[in-house]
């Protein structure tokens, strides 16, 4: 088989131009002198007469054969048809009217960057898609405030994964499992580990809120107690501090409204007592507590 160049006879199908590049061998010359080739390869000039790198020509009627094994086919774009890639339009993640664990995530991961600072609700509200938007333009990103994927790779990129305490910040985390204790009678079962409070009546949960406790040094005592007395426009005469819709089981620590809480959520702490933020929440379920209604306190 011929390979490369043969000798150069004039007229033998070699063509010069102006600028005195040499052109290329036709392959029907050379086909002559191939056995069973597929195609040729042939040698263009550079511009200061040397030669270039091989050129592959194939000959008529002939399938072109393909790159060896692992030789790059640069002619081939992603999809292999020869086009050069194009940009994509992110895909859409999370938007206004979604809801979810996911957007939970995207509104902790938001809080700990500063561009949020209610929540975690769950739900992909107005505040959220002015904070998303807030930190697409920071950003230079398209300020569209929907979380496409995009987004989420760079505000994943600069954030934690947040725990189930950061998920669950402000709204309370999902109630544990019921305490043993809590599954008969009328139960106030309070969760220390995920601050929640179960209205419960014969087993069956009526309702639940978020609560929270005393600091380490005021802690909320632990244990079965029993609601003592209810005081609904109670002052504290030891703080000094309104605790409506007080309902006390164990010396002065009662479960009972909080505006602190409602206002600063988990950055405070009481002084014992087992607070509630949701006021129409403590405001029910005052109505419907009784002296004498057992109370369970637990981790």
């Amino acid at each position: 088989m011929v390979t490369g160049h043969g000798p150069r006879r004039r007229g033998a199908g070699v063509r010069r131009t102006g600028t005195g590049r040499r052109g290329v061998v036709a392959c029907a010359a050379l086909a002559a002198l191939t056995v069973g080739a597929a195609g040729c390869t042939v040698q263009p000039a550079g511009a200061d007469g040397a030669g270039g790198p091989p050129v592959r020509v194939d000959l008529p009627g002939r399938t072109p054969s393909a790159p060896a094994s692992g030789a790059p086919d640069e002619d081939r774009g992603p999809s292999g048809a020869g086009a050069p890639p194009t940009s994509r339009t992110p895909r859409v993640l999370w938007s206004r009217g979604d809801s979810g664990r996911d957007v939970r995530e995207l509104q902790a991961r938001l809080r700990q960057v500063a561009w949020i600072f209610h929540g975690p609700t769950g739900t992909y509200d107005e505040p959220t898609v002015e904070a998303v938007r807030g930190f697409q333009g920071k950003r230079g990103l398209p300020r569209t405030g929907v979380t496409d994927s995009t987004t989420w790779q760079r505000l994943v990129a600069m954030t934690r994964e947040p725990g189930r305490w950061e998920l669950y910040l402000m709204g309370g985390q999902p109630a544990d499992a019921p305490d043993a204790r809590c599954r008969t009678g009328r139960v106030l079962c309070i969760s220390k580990s995920s601050r929640t409070l179960r209205w419960m009546i014969d087993g069956r949960t009526v309702s639940t809120m978020a609560v929270r406790f005393g600091s380490e040094y005021t802690p909320t005592r632990e244990g079965v107690f029993s609601v003592y007395w209810k005081s609904r426009h109670h002052v504290s005469t030891l703080y000094d501090s309104p605790m409506p819709y007080a309902m006390f089981f164990s010396g002065g620590q009662a479960v009972h409204f909080s505006a602190d809480f409602a206002a600063r959520g988990y950055a405070g702490a009481s002084h014992g007592c087992v607070n509630v933020r949701d006021e129409g929440a403590v405001a029910r379920l005052y109505g419907q507590v009784r002296n004498g209604d057992k109370v369970v306190v637990h981790w």
